[in-house]
């Protein structure tokens, strides 16, 4: 198995977990609009809004990759949004990493706070459709890394 380091620093060990996804074939834009979605959210309200997503009742604001994406009902102040479901599953499945890790350590899943979510493109796939008189085009596909953390808050 490779090893690999996390971006993510923590800053107390005893009160914070990780978890990653690693070479995830989902859209980089999607993945970076969706991580700031749930940055800063706790962890039952951030499976609430993949969940939410992931069955289209809500639109992520798209801020950056927003060139020719429409407006979506719902969406404040940017207008622009769309309901990357894909993604959002596997942000699910990363969540439920989280809040394993989190058991493992013994904190408790209820309070803590998602500080960090990061995304980092990774290898690309390469494939070539061929075409007519011996040519071919190129179709690439970039793969993904996911990393999350979540720190307990006193209380």
């Amino acid at each position: 198995m490779p090893s690999f380091k996390y971006s993510l620093v923590e800053v107390d060990r005893a009160r914070s977990a990780k978890a990653s996804l690693r070479e995830v074939r989902v859209s980089p834009k999607h993945s970076v609009e969706l991580a700031r979605f749930i940055k800063g959210l706790r962890m039952p309200e951030a499976r609430e809004r993949l969940e939410a997503v992931a069955e289209k009742r809500l639109p992520v604001p798209f801020k950056t990759y927003r060139k020719k994406v429409p407006h979506r009902r719902g969406v404040l102040k940017t207008g622009s949004g769309r309901y990357p479901v894909k993604a959002a599953r596997f942000f699910l499945r990363l969540l439920s990493q989280l809040e394993a890790n989190a058991e493992f350590k013994g904190l408790s899943p209820d309070r803590m706070r998602i500080t960090g979510v990061a995304v980092h493109r990774g290898r690309k796939l390469k494939r070539y459709t061929p075409r007519a008189f011996g040519r071919a085009t190129p179709r690439f596909e970039t793969l993904v890394h996911v990393e999350a953390l979540a720190v307990e808050e006193a209380g």
